[in-house]
């Protein structure tokens, strides 16, 4: 299974990122408080998280220093049932669609689930955002890079990809 992971933290205007493992992380507050201690370090009391797995789904984790949860979005919420990122990353707001009764290896058109609002404030609207996750032929990491470019951090996150 390939996984990118990186977080993004905004500035006064300036974003920064990394790149991060998310290959040990057993709970949602593992992420949380790996994102807001880079967020603090970087001055910033926001971060996003963004994660693509193998070409198949993504996910965005928006947590703010206010002390309130994680806001997570899937792209598919039945890979909580396949891949253990997308599993902890769930237990942010109890997010999983069940699994279809079909036949193994067919999966119909992805299921998104979570908070499909929290990128409305860089300029990713919620019904885009869904939209952007179920169009055909869209890939997961073509729908993170709109993001990186709408939010500001574009170059940043393909200097990571590369």
């Amino acid at each position: 299974m390939s996984t990118f992971a990186a977080v993004f933290a905004l500035n006064g205007g300036t974003w920064r990122g990394a790149e991060v493992d998310l290959g040990d992380v057993e709970a949602i507050d593992d992420v949380t408080d790996l994102m807001l201690d880079l967020g603090t370090e970087w001055d910033s009391d926001m971060a996003l998280l963004l994660v693509e797995a193998d070409d198949e789904w993504f996910a965005v984790v928006r947590v703010d220093e206010t002390g309130t949860d994680p806001r997570v979005y899937l792209s598919d919420g039945r890979v909580v049932h396949d891949h253990p990122v997308a599993e902890v990353l769930s237990e942010a707001g109890g997010l999983g669609s069940p699994l279809p009764a079909e036949s193994a290896g067919t999966r119909p058109d992805p299921r998104p689930d979570g908070d499909d609002d929290l990128l409305t404030d860089f300029g990713v609207p919620a019904e885009e955002l869904r939209s952007l996750s179920v169009g055909g032929g869209v890939l997961p990491g073509d729908v993170l890079a709109l993001v990186a470019e709408r939010s500001g951090f574009a170059e940043l996150l393909d200097a990571m990809r590369l």
